[in-house]
């Protein structure tokens, strides 16, 4: 395995392919030894062989991008859990992405746990800051094909009462203004969202208090603004997963 993999080593540091004897010189092999692991790689789909030259094949190179998108969760996670420790709060990171709303890494601890997932959150966005924030990034054709999938229902006594009612309030949404919700999903439970441009992805970073902490949330959630604002460039390649 080891020999292999300075093998592959080699092969990824040409751009153009490399001959066996040379990636075999590279990786410190036997010219037969590094032929058998050379032909190995290639019938698994590691390696391409083509004129002579081996080249990556579709197998490492699916490897290579599963392990830049791991790479890019990490990163997102420690910097979730940087502003959970240093604001006091949960910290969600979500996206919508074929017509989904995806929350995609939670930061908690037992004294800021999050909110817990008791309806659905891909069904009930219009409920929740995270989905609000999101579609009110979304064209009017996107809401209105995301809320005929997933129509306004009452979860709680405070949650908006219908399709129109929630469009109008998205069309009345600052640019860059945090969405609050107020007990709209979960009874006791106040959140804020952030909204993030990157590209073409809609995206949100939000947070979540008690309600009896509610004159904590916008303070924290313009300060998680502030936070993000100072590390959105670290964080732009991140914000894809």
């Amino acid at each position: 395995m080891q020999r292999a993999m300075r093998l592959l080593e080699a092969v990824a540091s040409r751009e153009h392919g490399a001959p066996a004897k040379q990636l075999a010189r590279e990786a410190g092999l036997a010219l037969p030894t590094a032929y058998h692991l050379l032909r190995t790689l290639a019938h698994e789909g590691y390696l391409r062989r083509d004129k002579g030259l081996f080249f990556l094949g579709e197998s490492a190179e699916r490897l290579s991008s599963s392990g830049a998108q791991q790479k890019r969760r990490s990163t997102m996670s420690d910097a979730l859990a940087h502003w959970r420790d240093a604001i006091g709060v949960p910290v969600y990171y979500a996206n919508y992405r074929d017509g989904e709303i995806d929350v995609i890494c939670v930061a908690d601890s037992p004294a800021t746990p999050a909110v817990e997932e008791w309806a659905d959150f891909r069904e009930t966005g219009h409920a929740h800051a995270i989905g609000q924030c999101l579609l009110s990034q979304l064209d009017d054709k996107a809401r209105r094909d995301h809320l005929d999938r997933y129509p306004v229902q009452s979860i709680t006594p405070y949650t908006v009462r219908d399709n129109d009612s929630l469009l109008r309030r998205l069309e009345r949404t600052g640019r860059m203004e945090p969405v609050i919700e107020r007990q709209e999903y979960a009874l006791g439970t106040v959140c804020a969202a952030i909204p993030i441009t990157a590209g073409s992805t809609a995206a949100t970073m939000a947070i979540s208090l008690p309600s009896h902490q509610a004159e904590r949330l916008l303070p924290a959630a313009r300060q998680l603004q502030s936070e993000i604002g100072r590390l959105l460039g670290t964080l732009a390649i991140s914000i894809s997963i």
